[in-house]
């Protein structure tokens, strides 16, 4: 069952984001063109037609790819993590064959096949030596296009030159040696099939059987917009999963044309085949969105007041809203110190939150003030404290120290013990409402290849005080295509208990279910540890307790916490109900931004997940100067492939997109679009309604 799902408050799809991107270019969001050259192959990433090249898009991009042919259309996506790493996604769509031979199960829809490439460059161009690099192409999985290559790239004037040698599906004919079969006989012949129930990384195939020499050139045309592709290709196309392709000549040949951020190509392959395709830019380091916000406070020469006294006090707290977005809860003023405790509302960028903060403080305050505390809050927990010297921000303020900036006048620091003990809100308590919408959507099932469910949910609770609270949210699906699924009960054999596998049950029971309904105690334990307790309906296919703690020093680039979950499953023929099922799982969680890779994130959740298997899920997340950020995960367990089922093990890939790219004021928030390829039972984790370090985020910030 492939099943991806998403709660933001806006349901995001491709081709959604693809419109509000070229939206925010029209109101005045920056993009980086994608570099002369740089185009898209047929299966997606940077090459000639078949053939990949050595060649790298700018760090940041991504292009959206469309590809289409007699046998084949690809829809594939590919980024440009760092500047040596590529890495692509692929759907193909095989035209000469069904999805399977039952028409009650998919009718006449046709195969459908998702693929995974990486390209690494190993060494730059530079005058004399041409640029060098390795590539993977659908290396997980049933490998339909599985291969290997080694390509090297050299530009001349208009001219692009690329030469290297293929593996697999870029080697089939064989027209070289094998240059590994020098050193050991087993590289003379490539292993037929795929191991495990597919999407494992088949290591045993790599650089064996056929080789070929491939490459070709491009040339860049006196009228920009307009390049041509030569290639030679290494593939005689008898394995290809379309049949026997009949191949009249190896050489292809294909045009570019560049229209803004969309390339259009035409091409003629194996000497008897047109083909087309299209594919959409950007860079996701420079996309940005015009903002209508208030102009930076002015800090004037002389203070406006002589005390504290005469400070109009409601003005100064409609102003810290409004203007710097920070709703205040409480304050205190102790020895010249103004201490402001309150959340952050609208800007996601900590840096410009307090210059605008610190010049509304100094614009307004006498000058008997010294410094300004500024207690950010998470939910109502103290969660960061901003000491700024009052006589160094307002110097920079003024330009009186030139080169300076407004982060040398301030320091971020644990909440002090004094600090927490003045923290006294008046509102603690009360009902509270939100709305939000989700987005749920699969891709590749067998009744159709796009299915989706969209809607809102209601939620609503009540704070007891800062620490407890109880939380309870409905679903309400408004939209969905989900009626066409044939088969709900999953028939695959497998000795796992079926803690996911049930989903379409859960997703298509009714069009109003009770998502959530659960209370919540959170605090702060010591310094830089926090802890929260919960229970009741914890998600949708889930119910019971749990506890978590996290420690998390301020801007440090790791944390640690562990959660402890006693769950039961529920129902899905009401909402009330469970099933017999229990598990007790857990995990302890080790964060890690490490300095040898730029802006990324390494999470590891090891511990037992709901079907009692025992492993460790690794997510990787790499974050853009504009706030997006791609990430991918994998769930090894000690859960067999055969158990496990189609795909081997559990896996996934995800954009998560801050809402202020998509407004005109300042906007926090964040939308995230998941692709799950199999989803079944093992590596299967709690989502947990609430999560401490969500709640820490600004601490030591990473998704904002």
């Amino acid at each position: 069952m492939r099943i991806t799902s998403t709660r933001a408050v806006l349901p995001f799809s491709l081709s959604a984001l693809v419109l509000a991107f070229s939206a925010s270019a029209a109101e005045g969001s920056r993009w980086q063109q994608p570099s002369a050259g740089y185009s898209q192959s047929v299966h997606g990433g940077v090459g000639l037609l078949q053939v990949p090249t050595a060649r790298m898009a700018p760090e940041g991009n991504i292009s959206i790819n469309y590809s289409d042919n007699q046998e084949y259309r690809f829809w594939s996506v590919s980024a440009q993590l760092f500047p040596w790493l590529e890495s692509t996604v692929r759907y193909t769509d095989v035209r000469t064959r069904l999805y399977s031979d039952s028409p009650g199960f998919s009718g006449d829809q046709t195969l459908k096949d998702k693929g995974i490439d990486v390209k690494f460059r190993l060494w730059q161009e530079t005058a004399l030596l041409p640029q060098v690099s390795l590539g993977f192409r659908d290396f997980g999985g049933t490998g339909f296009f599985e291969s290997e290559y080694l390509m090297l790239s050299k530009q001349a004037g208009p001219l692009d030159f690329h030469l290297g040698i293929g593996w697999g599906y870029l080697g089939t004919a064989g027209n070289t040696d094998n240059p590994f079969c020098e050193l050991r006989d087993s590289f003379c012949k490539r292993p037929r099939g795929f191991s495990g129930q597919g999407g494992k990384i088949d290591y045993d195939r790599f650089f064996k059987g056929p080789a070929s020499l491939i490459g070709g050139v491009e040339y860049q045309t006196p009228w920009q917009p307009l390049r041509i592709k030569l290639e030679y290709e290494g593939n005689n196309y008898s394995l290809d999963r379309a049949g026997l392709l009949e191949q009249d000549s190896r050489w292809n040949f294909g045009a570019v044309y560049q229209w803004r951020d969309f390339d259009f190509n035409v091409n003629y392959q194996r000497g008897n085949t047109f083909g087309f395709g299209v594919s959409y830019a950007a860079n996701l380091h420079e996309a940005s969105m015009f903002k209508v916000k208030a102009a930076p406070r002015v800090v004037p020469a002389q203070p406006k007041v002589a005390s504290f006294a005469e400070v109009e006090r409601n003005i100064l707290l409609n102003d810290l809203l409004y203007e710097g977005g920070f709703l205040v809860k409480s304050s205190a003023l102790d020895n010249g110190v103004l201490t402001i405790y309150g959340n952050q509302m609208s800007y996601r960028d900590h840096e410009e939150a307090v210059e605008r903060i610190g010049r509304i403080l100094a614009a307004e305050l006498p000058a008997d003030i010294s410094s300004y505390k500024i207690v950010n809050l998470g939910g109502q927990l103290p969660m960061l404290e901003t000491v700024v010297d009052a006589a160094d921000f307002k110097a920079v303020a003024r330009n009186e120290n030139i080169g300076a900036s407004f982060t040398s006048t301030y320091v971020r620091q644990d909440v002090s013990e004094q600090t927490l003990a003045e923290y006294k809100p008046i509102y603690n308590k009360g009902f509270y409402t939100n709305l939000e919408m989700f987005w749920i959507q699969t891709f590749g099932s067998p009744e159709e290849f796009y299915m989706y469910q969209g809607g809102v949910i209601l939620g609503a609770g009540y704070s007891f005080n800062q620490n407890f609270s109880v939380h309870g949210a409905s679903k309400v699906t408004v939209l969905e295509n989900f009626d066409k699924f044939n088969f709900k009960v999953d028939a695959l054999d497998t000795p796992l208990p079926r803690v996911r596998t049930y989903v379409r049950e859960y997703v298509t029971r009714s069009k109003i279910t009770m998502d959530t309904l659960f209370g919540n105690w959170q605090d702060r334990l010591a310094p830089n540890l926090y802890g929260q307790l919960y229970g009741g309906y914890l998600e949708t296919m889930f119910g019971g307790v749990g506890g978590e703690v996290i420690y998390r020093p301020v801007d440090k680039n790791w944390a640690v916490g562990f959660d402890l979950n006693y769950v039961r499953q529920r129902s899905y023929e009401n909402d009330w109900d469970f099933f017999d099922y229990k598990v007790l799982t857990g995990h302890a969680n080790i964060y890690w931004k490490p300095e040898f890779l730029t802006d990324s994130q390494l999470t590891f959740n090891i511990g037992r997940f709901l079907a009692k298997d025992v492993g460790v899920n690794v997510d990787f997340a790499k974050r853009f100067r504009s706030g997006i950020v791609l990430g991918a995960y994998a769930a090894v367990t000690d859960a067999s492939s055969a158990d496990y089922g189609e795909g081997s093990f559990t896996k996934g890939f995800y954009i998560s997109i801050p809402f202020d790219l998509f407004s005109i004021t300042p906007a926090l928030g964040r939308g995230k679009l998941p692709w799950i390829p199999i989803s079944r039972d093992g590596g299967q984790m709690l989502n947990r309604p609430s999560m401490l370090y969500n709640l820490t985020e600004q601490r030591s910030p990473f998704f904002d």
